[in-house]
């Protein structure tokens, strides 16, 4: 009896002296014993509870947030930003000056090549406006422009293709408003300069947009729309850092929309679809004779884009209350490229 007690002790001693070894040592997961034997569950095995140290905080890895840097507090993270702080940058500034000299030379490119068919040359004396001539001149100085300072501003040069980007949460009001100001004065400046250059023209309109006989104001209102609308969807849709499939030269195929719209509305109303340029034919000639339609027109067709596009054929996962703060912020270059599979499309969402 005194021999089988110490045996019996023994064994209960090296039961609880024995430590939670790992599966593969143990033979098998917590509670199963070597060879398959069955035992009772041991507090032993239990995990242990995660250290505070080791425990991940509730907003890293997510989208809409971040993990903080070791050892800071909530009140030194950096505020976000606002339209005042975008305003004291230089880089804001550098683009409404780069807006306002890309659309000095795109009016006085484009509207000194729809005069030029007053001053023949030589043996040609024809004194035809050639559509043709004026629409690839206003399309290729946009793609040229666009090219030369799309870096810098974006090269919007038209406040209708500015207010669709507003609307698509991609600017900052206040872009928004000191764009649409640099591309006023900057096709008031070049008109002025093209008014100088062409003094000697009788009756010289400058380019001024107006309704041509037969046309009312209803029908020159749709031609508007229309123009603007597939040029502001050409942008929307050209810019967009989702797509995968784009190929070739974002600013060339601007360009051609440009063109295309002058080629469609030369006839009916002259071709505005850019507010500004129509602005500064109107301030220098003195003459607002159905200037409305070439605010009305541009600004309903390219809401009309913004609509159709993200609403409609590519709409956006993020949720509109997200977006539209970037209207105050200003960050655009701000977003969380995010995809369910390598397969999907890549959504946009400012942080």
């Amino acid at each position: 009896m005194g021999q089988e007690g110490e045996r019996r002790k023994e064994k209960v001693g090296r039961q609880t002296a024995e430590p939670c070894l790992h599966p593969s040592q143990r033979g098998g997961p917590c509670g199963v014993g070597r060879a398959g034997s069955k035992e009772r569950p041991s507090s032993l095995c239990a995990p242990p509870p995660p250290s505070p140290i080791n425990r991940p905080s509730p907003g890293c890895g997510s989208a809409l947030g971040g993990s903080r840097a070791p050892g800071t507090s909530s009140s030194e993270v950096e505020p976000p930003a606002s339209m005042a702080s975008e305003f004291k940058k230089k880089i804001f500034w550098r683009a409404v000056v780069a807006e306002f000299l890309a659309m000095t030379l795109f009016v006085f490119i484009s509207i000194g090549s729809a005069l030029g068919f007053n001053y023949p040359l030589g043996t040609n004396q024809t004194h035809v406006q050639d559509n043709v001539k004026v629409s690839l001149a206003f399309g290729l100085s946009i793609a040229t422009l666009a090219q030369s300072v799309g870096h810098i501003s974006g090269a919007h040069l038209n406040p209708a293709v500015t207010l669709g980007l507003l609307l698509s949460c991609q600017i900052s009001i206040l872009r928004a408003v000191m764009y649409i100001i640099a591309q006023c004065v900057g096709a008031i400046v070049a008109t002025a300069i093209l008014s100088g250059i062409t003094s000697s023209l009788i009756e010289n309109s400058l380019g001024r947009n107006d309704l041509a006989p037969g046309v009312n104001s209803g029908q020159g209102l749709g031609i508007e729309i229309i123009g603007t609308l597939q040029l502001v969807l050409c942008v929307l849709a050209t810019t967009d850092r989702r797509r995968r499939d784009l190929g070739g030269s974002a600013p060339l195929a601007i360009g051609f929309s440009v063109a295309l719209g002058h080629l469609l509305a030369i006839d009916y109303t002259g071709c505005g679809i850019n507010p500004a340029r129509s602005f500064g034919s109107a301030v220098l000639t003195r003459n607002f004779s159905n200037h409305w339609i070439f605010w009305v027109g541009p600004f309903i067709g390219g809401a009309l884009a913004v609509l159709i596009y993200d609403f409609i054929l590519a709409p956006r996962s993020s949720d509109l209350t997200d977006r539209m703060k970037v209207w105050t912020s200003g960050q655009v270059e701000e977003y969380d490229l995010d995809a369910d599979d390598l397969n999907s499309r890549v959504e946009m969402k400012p942080k």
